[in-house]
């Protein structure tokens, strides 16, 4: 079985580069953003923002490092699948931490 590897395209090293540049200043808008109190817009709005450049650092690495971006249509099927399975965790965890009573607001 000899896999015929000239078809397939990458960034090359200066793309590679620019991706790790965008994940460094992702990082670093996380640690600026973590110290800003954003409770004023809603209650859990750092987390949700922390959560947003996450995900858009994921998208970047399965993108580019993982290689999905020039993949066959069945490798996007199961990467779409996985972000679509981690909306339901997601939603199934939010949902339980979301209905527990805790101590500090029962009577």
């Amino acid at each position: 079985m000899a896999d015929n590897h000239a078809d397939h395209q990458h960034i090359g090293i200066p793309g590679y580069l620019a991706v790790f540049a965008i994940l460094i200043v992702g990082t670093w808008i996380t640690y600026v953003v973590a110290f800003w109190d954003l409770d004023a817009i809603f209650p859990g709005a750092n987390t949700l923002l922390a959560l947003a450049i996450a995900f858009t650092k994921m998208t970047v690495v399965m993108l580019y490092f993982m290689h999905v971006r020039w993949s066959k249509e069945l490798i996007w099927l199961s990467a779409v699948a996985s972000f679509f399975w981690l909306i339901i965790m997601f939603a199934f965890t939010m949902q339980d931490y979301f209905t527990r009573v805790s101590g500090v607001f029962s009577a």
